[in-house]
């Protein structure tokens, strides 16, 4: 096997590629307990909070804002421990994931 890229996906759209295969009933049960946004849900604030054009948060802080929507600064930063944000960069995070 030969890996030719890597995208991180979130938990939701990893979940919408197990739906299509029918033999993997365990599998699709275990996503359905963690899934908390649609997949289309879980794109449109990946793509809002990238909009945000912080350079301190790559493609896997995004997706791991993305899966454990952290409501609280704390929640945040123990997400992205190693993105080191500013309060006010905390603060537009935590804004656009008070809308989902």
């Amino acid at each position: 096997m030969t890996i030719h890229s890597k995208t991180p996906l979130t938990i939701a759209e990893a979940y919408d590629i197990v739906k299509t295969l029918e033999e993997k009933q365990e599998l699709k049960d275990y996503f359905k307990t963690f899934v908390k946004l649609s997949k289309e849900k879980a794109q449109q604030l990946a793509g809002e909070i990238r909009a945000l054009n912080n350079p301190k948060l790559n493609d896997e802080h995004v997706i791991k804002i993305v899966d454990f929507l952290p409501t609280e600064a704390e929640e945040l930063n123990k997400v992205l421990r190693d993105a080191g944000l500013t309060e006010v960069e905390t603060n537009a995070v935590l804004e656009l994931v008070k809308k989902y």
